[in-house]
């Protein structure tokens, strides 16, 4: 950065954001971006994302316009924001007429830097008259992948935005997302209208988190296992995929001790903001939620997502594990994944309202997820992969730290097969296993298929060897459940060949994963010096009372790391204090005289 604009920009990322330095492609992202230039950058949770357009921002003259989808990020970067000292605001559901008419005078007196709106107020005949009477800086275009009618959250208000670049040639444009294939990537840009934009790819890998997907057997025992023996008073988001199961889980999870809240849809909206707001202000919240919960949420230290039920699409996977861990510390991603999930999964593809070509996309995007629950190998080069990101294996998944074993399953593939045949195609796995195991249930009575000569004809494995092969084969592509017979597997053309003799079958042996001790064994990837502990618990107990008394969540005041990074270092004055990583300006002359209190206490 050698330019007097690099210079301004360096400055203030010191003095506004209280960073030294710029991460990976930011640089470059906002120099283009203040010099006039559009661009779609794809860059992981947690990589930096709001900086890229934040800067430029106080970088251009006029105010920033930011497209975002959820009232709750909206909220959570305003209160940010305004705690370094820029002057931003939000329009959105929450404010009543005269608090509107006071934030569209305030954007055509220039008086914002940044104003957040949602994408169906953006296109509103009022807003865009009062657009045509500001001076505008840029459109930040956050959650860009939710434009794409094949991505996991597609939204269809945001089909409307190319209307920005035909009504503010001159204003440039910056669409940002954490999660696109390839193919989301292609509509973002045709949608959008950003043919002449750079396109700013970032690493997808998110080194920090740790992923681990287990073979579901009690899954909500798994869950509790997990939780007491890696993360006890975490904050952690446990994903679910029906509002039923939600109430259910988080009312069991708070039985046996965890601080376990609900949140969908479903709820009583009074109820369901308070839930949220309790795991935004308070530590150790977990939250077992739909997919509806997270996109929105800005909290940096959850330590944990897990997910009870299979995602639709890696892109999904991806873009709700990324809510671990966005301060950079070690988090984990778990997932409990047995047969039930691919043939709930198929069966909401089959009974889709969408096209042909949709269905055809989503099975292939299930396929990919199935392939990265069912690989031997390191899931994050699977994962990196999808992407058309090239890695190496990581040591720091399941798969790396413990690998499976993989053994010719091709003979229990045949009697599998052979199973669902004689059975006439129409039963589940559990009664097939019966049928192979021998067993004289009154079912396998009652349609005398104790006479099949496949009866008894896998005695050699036991129940859950048989649920692995059921599970993998379905996986693999060689049954396929059939909703309108209530779940029952099918011989897919695939199976032909196995069955012939034809095709050799590989499959990975399940895992007994040991607990493992994850914050003493992690402990080494943090980069700061030891931590005084009992400061560091009097600087967190300040923070909440601040963030209480000023009504924001408690990252909001300031980040884990931050605080961590006082406590070791123990900073003797304000110099030294503004040094350290996220105290700029603003905070330092807010908040400096507190803090250094507290260290000489």
């Amino acid at each position: 950065m050698n330019s007097p604009a690099d210079a301004r920009a360096l400055q203030l990322l010191n003095s506004v954001f209280g960073h030294a330095v710029f991460r990976g492609a930011q640089a470059e992202i906002v120099g283009h971006v203040a010099g006039g230039g559009d661009a779609l950058v794809l860059m992981p949770t947690g990589g930096g994302k709001s900086l890229c357009y934040q800067l430029p921002a106080l970088l251009r003259e006029g105010t920033a316009l930011v497209v975002s989808p959820l009232i709750a990020l909206m909220q959570d970067q305003v209160a940010a924001l305004k705690q370094l000292g820029v002057r931003a605001a939000f329009l959105n559901s929450t404010l009543d007429g005269r608090e509107v008419n006071a934030c569209e005078r305030a954007l055509r007196n220039g008086d914002l830097d940044l104003l957040y709106v949602a994408p169906e107020r953006l296109m509103m005949p009022r807003m865009l008259e009062c657009l045509t009477e500001s001076r505008l800086a840029l459109f930040a275009i956050d959650e860009a992948h939710c434009v794409s009618q094949w991505g996991h959250d597609f939204r269809p208000e945001y089909l409307q935005l190319s209307v920005l670049h035909e009504r503010f040639p001159a204003v440039p444009r910056i669409a940002l997302t954490a999660t696109a294939d390839p193919q989301t990537r292609e509509e973002i840009v045709r949608r959008l209208a950003l043919d002449d934009a750079r396109v700013f790819i970032s690493s997808f890998d998110r080194p920090n988190i740790r992923y681990t997907i287990v073979d579901k057997q009690d899954a909500r025992a798994q869950l509790l296992r997990f939780i007491r023996e890696e993360h006890d008073g975490d904050a952690g988001i446990v994903y679910c995929l029906s509002r039923k199961k939600v109430d259910e889980t988080a009312a069991w999870l708070k039985s046996h001790g965890v601080r376990a809240l609900p949140y969908h849809a479903g709820m009583d909206t009074a109820a369901r903001a308070e839930n949220q707001n309790r795991f935004q202000r308070e530590d150790g919240i977990v939250v077992v939620a739909t997919i509806a919960f997270g996109m929105g949420i800005d909290k940096p230290d959850v330590r944990f997502v897990a997910h009870l039920d299979l995602p639709k699409s890696i892109e999904g996977y991806y873009q709700e594990t990324g809510r671990a861990g966005r301060d950079g510390a070690p988090a984990d991603a778990w997932m409990a994944y047995g047969l039930g999930d691919v043939v709930q999964q198929r069966r909401m593809i089959d009974q889709s309202e969408g096209s042909e070509d949709y269905r055809r996309v989503s099975v292939a995007k299930l396929d990919a997820l199935l392939g990265l629950c069912e690989t031997a190998g390191c899931r994050r080069v699977r994962l990196l992969d999808y992407f058309g990101e090239a890695s190496a294996a990581c040591g720091n998944c399941d798969t790396c730290l413990e690998a499976p074993q993989i053994w010719d399953a091709t003979e229990a593939a045949r009697k599998a097969l052979s199973a669902i045949y004689r059975t006439g195609q129409r039963f589940g796995a559990v009664h097939l296993i019966d049928v192979l195991r021998g067993r004289t249930t009154d079912r396998i009575t009652q349609w005398e298929h104790q006479r099949l000569n496949v009866f008894g004809l896998g005695a050699d494995l036991d129940e859950a060897a048989w649920r692995n092969v059921f599970r993998q084969l379905a996986a693999l592509g060689y049954v396929r459940p059939d909703h309108e017979a209530y779940g029952a597997l099918k011989l897919t053309e695939a199976s032909r060949a196995v069955l012939k003799g034809e095709q050799r079958v590989e499959m990975r042996q399940a895992v007994t994963r040991k607990g493992r001790a994850a914050k003493k064994s992690r402990a080494a990837a943090s980069d700061l010096p030891a931590a005084d502990g009992g400061l560091l618990e009097r600087l967190k107990a300040w923070r909440t009372a601040q963030a209480r008394e000023q009504g924001v969540p408690a990252y909001v005041i300031f980040h884990d790391r931050t605080l961590a990074e006082i406590a070791a270092v123990r900073p003797g004055d304000m110099d030294a204090l503004g040094g350290l990583s996220g105290i700029g300006a603003k905070k330092l002359e807010r908040y400096g005289p507190a803090l250094l209190e507290l260290v000489r206490a």
